[in-house]
């Protein structure tokens, strides 16, 4: 396994997003390649972390001042063994190689795990539409399709949403697609309802790491019912963790953005959620804005010298990190583990550390990898492209039973991974073992290609 890593850093040296997630596998995995010879005979894990394809691209668009500007885009078509790419896009400054690398390569083992014909695939650009008009994220949008669009389909690749992409974006990028194809076609999922959408698509996500959540805490024979949650970030992932929590009984009493968190002791309720969603979607926003709202909250701003997050340091039964990678590091675990919390499902891809997973495992706590915990996002994303296939439109309730489902074989296949392979209860093990073994599995069936 050494070997693995060596070649993964003498090929990309300065990609340590893309060290991190793939030595994390390569770690889980080495038991699986030790019982099954013909996995490193045949040379799986070395493809594995070989992108199927990269493709990078100029961006060039129009400010409203009428300046010229440029942008970098990019696609990672990771692996395509058991259907086509799958994953989103991520429009935001830190978005580069390595970023994108590590989120294709996790999306790989995600989308195995939702028991959907989806291969793993992730882009983006570094452009940020925070701060800019309707018309000059419409313009980027139009100029990001036009090289986008020959790269993708409904049988190719699918994109989503990410970071900096929801639903105005996604229209606006479907729009230059039909144009250039003069196609109606699922090329892309989190459309909006009235044109392909799925109902509980925008909640998908954080559903899922709440019934990830549930399920783990019933093997322990508890539930959510008057658990305090921590929960980070105020987008999408952060604002439908906390609406599922609310509905199962549990009381959240934070979020944040990248410029600092709240803490409502009283509990963020549906109606300050209300507000939240106004603040962040409609508003656009910062989410200090929150206590003016509702002065009995706490606001503090984030001090990029703090060797630690002050969000994670507080008493609590249950974390649900829903930002952005690493945003947990080992001191903010040992925090979480002091302070009570016996449960992290992450909505947010790899938010902890290497050394702050070490931490959760170490003392037993009910920790879910984003993976597996997040995959809700993509699973729903799988049914909106058998929706757009079939032509028809389920219910929500229809959806969101198919997602509790899928949630709940996801859960099971960790377990039982975990149990053959020797470490039950370790869920980044089940997690990565069970994505792994069916990928590799296809991969063996299709031959050295």
């Amino acid at each position: 396994m050494n070997a693995i890593m060596d070649i993964v850093n003498a090929k990309d040296p300065y990609e340590k997003e893309f060290h991190q997630a793939v030595s994390e596998v390569v770690e889980s995995v080495k038991p699986v390649l030790d019982k099954n010879p013909e996995y490193r005979h045949a040379g799986i894990m070395e493809r594995m972390i070989e992108p199927e394809r990269v493709i990078q691209f100029r961006i060039p668009w129009v400010d409203d001042q009428g300046v010229v500007q440029v942008n970098r885009g990019y696609r990672i078509q990771m692996n395509s063994a058991i259907g086509p790419y799958k994953g989103g896009l991520r429009f935001h400054p830190s978005v580069n190689l390595s970023i994108l690398k590590f989120l294709a390569f996790e999306q790989v083992y995600k989308n195995a795990l939702t028991t959907l014909p989806m291969g793993g695939g992730k882009g983006g650009s570094d452009f940020d539409p925070k701060g800019k008009s309707d018309n000059e994220v419409m313009r980027f949008c139009q100029s990001f399709m036009s090289e986008l669009y020959r790269h993708i389909g409904p049988d190719t690749d699918v994109p989503a949403g990410d970071i900096g992409v929801g639903g105005r974006e996604i229209g606006y990028l479907f729009g230059m697609y039909k144009k250039l194809n003069n196609q109606f076609a699922g090329i892309l999922t989190g459309k909006s309802l009235n044109w392909g959408g799925s109902l509980i698509r925008p909640e998908a996500t954080g559903y899922g790491a709440v019934f990830f959540a549930q399920e783990m805490l019933a093997t322990r024979n508890e539930s959510l019912e008057d658990k305090i949650c921590l929960v980070s970030g105020s987008g999408n992932v952060a604002q439908y963790t906390t609406e599922k929590i609310n509905q199962l009984g549990g009381k959240v009493v934070t979020l944040s953005d990248s410029s600092g968190y709240i803490y409502d002791e009283e509990g963020i309720d549906d109606n300050k959620l209300l507000h939240v969603m106004y603040l962040k979607n409609v508003k656009r926003g910062r989410i200090k804005e929150y206590v003016d709202q509702y002065p009995n909250a706490v606001y503090t701003p984030l001090d990029g010298a703090d060797d630690f997050n002050p969000l994670w340091n507080h008493k609590a039964d249950c974390a649900f990190p829903s930002a952005t990678q690493n945003e947990i590091n080992a001191k903010d675990a040992q925090n979480l583990t002091d302070n009570g919390v016996c449960v992290i499902s992450e909505g947010a891809n790899m938010p902890t550390t290497p050394d702050g997973v070490d931490i959760f495992l170490n003392n037993k706590l009910l920790y879910a990898p984003g993976k597996a915990a997040n995959a809700g996002g993509v699973a729903v994303s799988g049914l909106e492209m058998s929706q757009n296939s079939m032509r028809i439109k389920w219910s929500r309730d229809e959806v969101e039973a198919k997602l509790k489902g899928i949630m709940h074989a996801i859960h099971l296949a960790c377990v039982e991974a975990a149990e053959e392979y020797g470490t039950p209860g370790n869920y980044v093990n089940g997690a990565n073992i069970a994505g792994f073994v069916k990928v590799a599995d296809a991969m063996l069936d299709q031959g050295i290609v």
